[in-house]
């Protein structure tokens, strides 16, 4: 990692997909065979994967379940978030907090330059990378104490 830590450093590279014409059903076992809670939603042009929407658990639930729809007769395009927030992979940490508050989104589909996926970013991971550096803060604050008595004895 560098000195300014990138969305791209942290994203999650293996991604679970789904494309638009994935059943519902199919969608749901995906997520429970890959203990995911979420899925990105591709289309495959000339070996490309393009991020087109995002699929959740909670999407499902309310959109599905509470609504009493049969889910064995919808694909993901019905029901899948198609009003995408993206990040690119040169995006800061900081720049990617801003958008998951301002936009409210936990997970992230990181895209390259002509939209093609590159990974996923999670707030589980955001807030992973910020213990760790509280704990090297902690660190810091634990070793001048140490460097203090060795120092004033």
């Amino acid at each position: 990692m560098g000195e300014r830590l990138t969305t791209g450093e942290i994203c999650t590279r293996s991604v679970t997909i789904a494309f638009r014409a994935t059943t519902l059903n199919g969608a749901a076992r995906l997520m429970r065979e890959n203990h995911v809670g979420c899925l990105i939603v591709v289309d495959e042009v000339g070996g490309r994967r393009t991020v087109v929407g995002v699929l959740t658990d909670r999407d499902i639930v309310t959109a599905v379940v509470a609504s009493d729809l049969d889910p064995s007769t919808l694909n993901v395009e019905d029901v899948m978030t198609t009003d995408l927030v993206t990040a690119r992979e040169d995006d800061s940490l900081i720049d990617l907090m801003h958008t998951m508050r301002g936009k409210g989104v936990r997970r992230i589909p990181v895209v390259g330059v002509a939209g093609e996926l590159i990974g996923v970013v999670t707030l589980d991971d955001v807030l992973d990378i910020l213990a760790q550096e509280l704990g090297l803060l902690v660190g810091a604050i634990d070793s001048g104490r140490q460097r203090e008595r060795q120092v004033r004895q």
